[in-house]
Order: C-alpha cells, then sequence, then structure tokens
C-alpha cells in the first residue's frame, strides 16, 4: 500500500545531540599488514547471475579457509586518491582492528624477517604503523585500536602482560599521532576463535581487560577505555535464524558469552560501552551456516531493516547498566559478516546503511564504524583502486546534510516511510528529513510544506554498482575529481518519492 508522510518542521520535537563523528569507519588489520582476507567476488556474483558455493567441511571451517579467503598485499595508505576521498568525510574515527589484530606482532625492531612468532598469526611492521598514523594524521582523524591478546603473548593461566601493547602505544606517542581509544580485544565473546589462549575463559578476559585498562589508564591517561566490542550473543540472532532462534555465530563459534560474562564483576569502569552488529553472514558462508543469510530479495524488507535496530535496543539497556550515561560505539558494521554479500558494493546495501545512521541517532548517541574503509565487498571504497561505490556517496551526502541535533520525526517506521530528521549541517534554521521508500513497488507522497532542495538517490537496478543522484550518474571525474553532490529545487506542495528510493529534503 502507497504510503503517505505529512512533513512538519516547525514543530519538530528535538530528542537529543549526537555525535559529530558518529559516521567513522574501520581499516582492518589484516589490510595493515597485507596477508590473507575474504576472497572476492566475480562481477557475475555481484550481479546476482551466479553462485558462491562452497562444500562444507566435517573438519569445520577453518578447513574450509582456503575456498574462503585469499592473499592481499598491504593498502597503501600513502595514496592520494583514497586520502583524497577519505578527507571528504570530514573528521572521523579510524578503528585498526579485527579478528586479526589479536593475533599480530609487532616487529618494530625488524628481527622476525616478516615470519610471525609462535603463537602469533600475522607481523606489523614500524613502516607500516607509521603509514597507519601518517594517513590519520592526513585526514584529520582520531585513532582507535584493539591489542595482541594470543598464544604467543601469554597462555590462559598467565595473566595478560603489557609488553605488545607498550610498542604499539610508546612508537604512536613518540611519532606525535597518539591512539585515542582502545577496546582490550576485538569480538571477545567468540573466546578461541577470535585468537584467544587455548582454554581461555570469560574469567580470564574479565581478568585480562582490567589489567589492561589499569595500564592504559596508569600510562595513557588520555586514552578512551571502550568495551567489550561483543558480537553476536545475548539473546541476538546473527541473521534470520531457523525455528528455535539459532542464527550464524552460534554455528561458527566453538565457544560463545554473553556480555555479562565480559563484564559482571570487572574492576575497571568503561568510558564507552560498545558492540558489533553485522545483519548476518555473507553469501561466502551461506552453504555452511544458511540460517545467518540472508537472500538479496529480502534486503530492503522491514525485518531486515531492522536488524540494526534491535541491536542497538538489545543493547542500550547493557550500556545504562555496565556504562550509564555513556555513548555507545558500534565498532564494526556492515551488511554481513564475511566480508559482506555479494551485493554489499552495490546500491541494495544504500537502504540498510542510511536506514542504520537514521534508527541509531533516534535511539542513542554515540559513533558507528562502517566495516570498512576499502576492504572487501562491504568497503567504502574498492579495494586497491579505491573507486568509491554507491556507500560512500550515501555516507559523504549524510555527513555533509545532516546536523547533530536529532529529532522526533512523528512518523511510525514502517515499508515505504523510513523518516528521519535532524538539524540542518549547514547551521541555517531548519531541519533536513531523510525518508527512505524501501517498497519496490509502491510510490511514497509526502506533503511538504515550504520550499525545498531534494537530493534524491536512486539506481537503474537495485543491485547496480553505479547510484544516481537526482537521476545523475556518481562516478569519478577526470584526475578522480568527485561529481557534483547538488540537489534540485523542490517546490511546497506534494512529492512524490519513487520506489526505492532514499531522498534527503533540506527544508
Amino acid at each position: 500500500m502507497a504510503e503517505f508522510v505529512k512533513l512538519s518542521p516547525d514543530t519538530l520535537k528535538a530528542l537529543r545531540e549526537v555525535n559529530p563523528m558518529m559516521m567513522s569507519y574501520n581499516v582492518e588489520f589484516a589490510e595493515v599488514t597485507g596477508g590473507t582476507f575474504w576472497k572476492a567476488y566475480t562481477p557475475g556474483q555481484i550481479a546476482g547471475t551466479e553462485e558462491f558455493k562452497v562444500e562444507p567441511s566435517s573438519d569445520g571451517i577453518e578447513a574450509m579457509y582456503k575456498d574462503l579467503m585469499q592473499v592481499y598485499p598491504p593498502i597503501d595508505l600513502y595514496n592520494e586518491k583514497l586520502r583524497a576521498l577519505a578527507r571528504e568525510f570530514g573528521p572521523v574515527w579510524v578503528r585498526v582492528s579485527g579478528t586479526w589484530a589479536t593475533k599480530t606482532y609487532y616487529d618494530f625492531d625488524g628481527t622476525t624477517g616478516g615470519k610471525a612468532p609462535e603463537g602469533y598469526l600475522n607481523v606489523l611492521t614500524k613502516e607500516q604503523w607509521i603509514g597507519v598514523l601518517d594517513f590519520v594524521k592526513a585526514i584529520g582523524a582520531k585513532l582507535i585500536v584493539s591489542v595482541a591478546n594470543c598464544p604467543g603473548l601469554h597462555s590462559a593461566d598467565e595473566p595478560w602482560n603489557p609488553s605488545e601493547a607498550e610498542k604499539l602505544f610508546g612508537l604512536s606517542k613518540e611519532y606525535g599521532v597518539p591512539i585515542n581509544a582502545a577496546e582490550f580485544t576485538n569480538e571477545p565473546n567468540m573466546m578461541e576463535d577470535t585468537g584467544f589462549p587455548k582454554g581461555y575463559t570469560p574469567a580470564d578476559y574479565r581478568r585480562d581487560q582490567d589489567l589492561f585498562f589499569t595500564w592504559l589508564r596508569e600510562n595513557y591517561p588520555d586514552c578512551i577505555c571502550v568495551g567489550p566490542s561483543t558480537t553476536g550473543g545475548d539473546n541476538l540472532t546473527f541473521g534470520k535464524g531457523d525455528e528455535n532462534g539459532v542464527g550464524g555465530i552460534e554455528q561458527l563459534a566453538k565457544q560463545t558469552c554473553n556480555c555479562a560474562d565480559l563484564l559482571e564483576g570487572t574492576k575497571q569502569p568503561l568510558d564507552v560501552f560498545s558492540y558489533h552488529y553485522y545483519n548476518g553472514v555473507s553469501d561466502r558462508l551461506a552453504s555452511v551456516m544458511p540460517n545467518g543469510h540472508w537472500q538479496p530479495e529480502e534486503a530492503t524488507s522491514e525485518a531486515y531493516l531492522d536488524t540494526a535496530m534491535k541491536f542497538t535496543r538489545t543493547y542500550v539497556p547493557m550500556r545504562d547498566k555496565y556504562c550509564p550515561g555513556a555513548e555507545i560505539w558500534v565498532t564494526e558494521s556492515g551488511d554481513a559478516g564475511g566480508g559482506g554479500d555479494t551485493w554489499a558494493s552495490t546500491y541494495l546495501d544504500v537502504f540498510r546503511t542510511l536506514n542504520e545512521l537514521g534508527g541509531f541517532a533516534a535511539l542513542t548517541n554515540g559513533v558507528i564504524f562502517h566495516n570498512t574503509l576499502a576492504s572487501s565487498d562491504y568497503g567504502f571504497l574498492a579495494r586497491q583502486v579505491f573507486d568509491p561505490r554507491p556507500n560512500y556517496f550515501a555516507v559523504l551526502l549524510w555527513n555533509r546534510l545532516m546536523g547533530t541535533t536529532v529529532y522526533d520525526s512523528g512518523e511510525p517506521v514502517r515499508e515505504g516511510a523510513h523518516v528521519y530528521v535532524h538539524s540542518r549541517k549547514d547551521g541555517k534554521d531548519g531541519a533536513v528529513y531523510l525518508i527512505i521508500n524501501n517498497s519496490t513497488t509502491e510510490t511514497t507522497t509526502v506533503e511538504l510544506p515550504k520550499d525545498a532542495e531534494r537530493y534524491t538517490l536512486s539506481a537503474e537496478t537495485l543491485r547496480a554498482p553505479v547510484m544516481l543522484l537526482n537521476g545523475k550518474p556518481l562516478t569519478l571525474g577526470e584526475n578522480n575529481a568527485l561529481p557534483e553532490l547538488a540537489p534540485v529545487a523542490q517546490a511546497a506542495g506534494t512529492v512524490e518519492l519513487a520506489p526505492a528510493t532514499c531522498t534527503f529534503l533540506v527544508v
């Protein structure tokens, strides 16, 4: 059924102020060091004409990595195209972490010859880390990390020690680009599957997180303590789930635990509460975790788009319990764990991305770290060549238009009418409406009380790799120049928003 929306910009009620760097992103540790990461999809798989199929193995997910992964060189963080496109977002947080970070050895004196010591998986060189610091400085960002906590550093029976962390924090401070925030580890609720020592328990984690934050506050007191960086668990279904509510994460990990297992009884308080959100698992993992995977025809559905909001609604009370009054940081966010779905690099994922930003801000305050800037299919930019994907331009418009005051739209979320309202980023009087028409068949009618500027995002097909702004394709021009992100004038009165469009109205 077609929906009708009435805008009332002169009577809006403010809900909250939100972090001006709410839209931020990850640069995976595996990108920085180079090494294995998720296997690239073929053009046919991205277009939806070819299936990504992997035969399950009785030996578990580790035995299948040869079919799921490939080796990539380190990212070139000095690339001027990459830096220029990253700067366009404005000030952001850059998170350098991921599962690989838990198992990375910092070879800053160059003694390993590139071979990871026993108990580690990867090696980070001094030059590579300075590349990260130079990138963060060049784009005017702030830096958040997680640190090593693996068998190479200590056993489960031995307390964590700061010998590796001191290398990372010490070099960063000495270089003049300090680490501004830190999580102890990445996705600790998956225990051994995330790289912890064999036999590691939630009690061991609580002990070691306290040790890390104690050390951090004593030696780097300006660094923000963030945690617990959990993913799944907490009665959340990772994916669609089966009739028993079991989704992908439960099938992937040998052992999982809940947020309370990681935080209850800890002595060092958090400054910021963090969790990870993915709608489910990607096409790469669908063969072995079918309950965790969504089909592309579901990617504009109410159930699919509400998944991010379910995560937020679940973790807000936990934040209130363990870190009252703090921001929530979603330190990894994306359409699907396992490198993104086949449609992650197309227009089809823009609905989820913009809806997550609008819905999160309507519920709480914090930062969302999109995974990733330029790695795998969920990256804002294509790997190595750094061409912008539809999500890049969608969040670029968000950052340029949406201010930090969040208003109650007065419109319930429903198919065809996901309506979010913020102040104007330019500081002028008025408001900016984001109206997502996620219906693929029905037009949404908007009653506009005054003249406005309109930015409507669409595409020739839902899985198109190129998005349109007011009918014009968004692609880089000569010398990698950004296209003009210009509005069209919209007169007051009735506005028709076509099916499968996302529209910003600046009133």
